[in-house]
């Protein structure tokens, strides 16, 4: 129903995937994995509010870089590279000081209408004529294996022990620093 949207979701959910590359060091550890966990956002949206709501996503995730205390950009991802689904997408990049450089952690997409399309997805009252097709969103909120290489390379010291991110000790991490 029009009135009930927009409808905003997050699932966790294990996540697999097969890499392209087989060698070196980028290719191996914690950051390129088969298997890995993963939050994701989701809403359900009328078409004419979907870009104010894909910015909302954006800032959710932002808001969580900042809290764990991990250096980021974000780079809205030009139409060449985002394929058939998105209309538009951003990428979060943690900045990794092992590679000297921003790597991939998080994207954000607004699918305006494709994937609704696709699964006939409608709004509007149940067996009335002339239905509106919705918008669909979805962003990474966190992909853990990333984010815990970001939180580890970004809050390490000299010594090899790492500092916790505030949020986290709230989870069990009594200190704030940890040695290797």
């Amino acid at each position: 129903k029009e009135e009930e949207l927009p409808k905003k979701f997050v699932g966790i959910s294990p996540c697999f995937r097969k890499e392209i590359g087989s060698h070196g060091i980028d290719t191996k550890g914690l950051f390129r994995v088969h298997q890995f966990n993963k939050v994701e956002q989701f809403i359900f949206s009328k078409p004419e509010n979907s870009w104010e709501l894909h910015e909302e996503l954006l800032e959710n995730a932002e808001e969580l870089m900042k809290d764990l205390n991990i250096p980021y950009r974000v780079v809205n991802v030009c139409t060449g590279d985002i394929g058939t689904v998105a209309a538009k997408k951003y990428d979060i990049e943690a900045w990794s000081p092992r590679q000297e450089k921003y790597v991939e952690v998080i994207s954000c997409s607004n699918c305006t209408d494709y994937q609704a399309r696709r699964l006939n997805i409608r709004m509007g009252e149940i067996g009335a004529e002339g239905k509106e097709i919705i918008h669909t969103l979805n962003s990474t909120a966190l992909a853990t294996s990333r984010t815990i290489v970001a939180i580890i390379e970004n809050n390490q010291r000299e010594d090899g022990s790492v500092v916790v991110p505030e949020p986290l000790r709230v989870y069990g991490w009594k200190r704030s620093d940890y040695a290797s």
